[in-house]
């Protein structure tokens, strides 16, 4: 099979993530030891392919259908390149800055034809949002933000659930001062199906969701309230403030920024379908599948699942995310496959990027 159920559904001509919304953290914790290996990743924006470059492989193959995409990540590589840490991060829009125009433009010097030519479309777009701010999805997070968000909360309560507290003051926090009527309100109406799917992710992605959007929502964001240290969270930061905070997504951070800068060349970038890479016969150690299943139907699913298992090494860990589709090994393939559950329960207590529901880390063994 070499094209993608998505792909005939879904419009890839835009940006739709300018950033990673999934936990690098607990990504390439559980990929395990890769040194010296082949890894393959879902592109996205690129930011969990490039932290995957800490866990020291001899390869990442990192895969998208949408050119937009693929622009967001060589954009990124450009960046790592010419600008200083502190440069990076205000381009990114993690920081503040008055000065992102010069610094894409210094970026895009450093980059190809195609990708200057992209993103010199969108230069007022990221003066004022940074690269991060640029995309489908952080668009309809700033719509949220901006205009309705101060109906149901003021700045000081935004800015208090960033003061840090124990698990039991979160509690009280979120249940005494956050959770209010308005908040539910507004969840059940700007998280329905409708509105996310014409403002945030494609409607095509919906196809095979189960439940309701809202109520998933909800159910997130008292994990990310309660569960983990809102203090600590940089998505939702950005969600709540329009950047990230006193905390950083792992590709971000100044003690990787030297790690990731020398290992570039390791990337291995390719506009096409993860079952394009299967049929190259190519083999590799692990997976990043981001929450591509999601927007499969079963019958595609436990086809393409068992393409990976073909392009999969011995003890290949594959590792994603399901947020409202559960999607986990088919039956026909549980002999082959062993799920991490012991590592899959660590990572999800933790696990920052709070909109998916389930983290699933399985470990191929022919």
């Amino acid at each position: 099979m070499d094209s993608s159920e998505i792909e005939k559904k879904a419009d890839f001509d835009h940006i739709r993530y300018a950033q990673l919304w999934e936990d690098a953290d607990v990504l390439t914790s559980a990929l395990g030891d890769c040194a010296g290996k082949t890894l393959v990743s879902i592109c996205s924006a690129g930011d969990n392919a490039l932290a995957m470059l800490t866990l020291d492989p001899a390869r990442i193959v990192v895969l998208d259908l949408s050119p937009a995409q693929i622009a967001c990540l060589k954009l990124r590589i450009a960046a790592y390149k010419v600008l200083t840490h502190p440069e990076f991060i205000e381009l990114t829009g993690s920081r503040r800055s008055s000065r992102r125009g010069a610094l894409l433009n210094q970026v895009l010097e450093a980059t190809d034809a195609e990708t200057r030519a992209f993103w010199r479309t969108l230069i007022t777009e990221v003066e004022k949002h940074g690269i991060g701010g640029v995309g489908k999805f952080e668009r309809y997070f700033r719509i949220f933000r901006t205009w309705l968000l101060p109906l149901v909360h003021s700045r000081r309560t935004i800015d208090a659930v960033f003061v840090p507290r124990s698990p039991a003051e979160r509690l009280t926090f979120f249940d005494t001062r956050f959770n209010t009527v308005r908040w539910r309100l507004l969840l059940n109406i700007f998280f329905s199906r409708l509105v996310m799917g014409r403002m945030g992710r494609d409607s095509a992605f919906f196809d095979h969701v189960e439940g309701s959007p809202a109520q998933h929502v909800a159910r997130r964001i008292r994990h990310a309230g309660v569960t983990t240290d809102p203090s600590q969270n940089p998505y939702l930061h950005w969600i709540l403030k329009g950047d990230h905070g006193d905390a950083l997504p792992m590709a971000w951070r100044s003690e990787h920024y030297e790690t990731i800068r020398s290992r570039l060349d390791r990337l291995d970038i390719r506009l096409g379908s993860l079952e394009a890479f299967v049929s190259t016969d190519e083999k590799a150690r692990g997976f990043n599948l981001s929450d591509i299943f999601e927007y499969m139907s079963p019958e595609t699913f436990h086809q393409v699942y068992g393409s990976i298992l073909t392009a999969a090494e011995p003890n290949a860990r594959l590792v994603y995310w399901n947020m409202m589709a559960p999607r986990r090994v088919p039956p026909e393939f549980r002999n082959k496959v062993e799920t991490l559950t012991d590592i899959e329960t660590q990572q999800k207590a933790r696990d920052m990027a709070f909109f998916y529901s389930d983290f699933v880390v399985e470990e191929f063994q022919p």
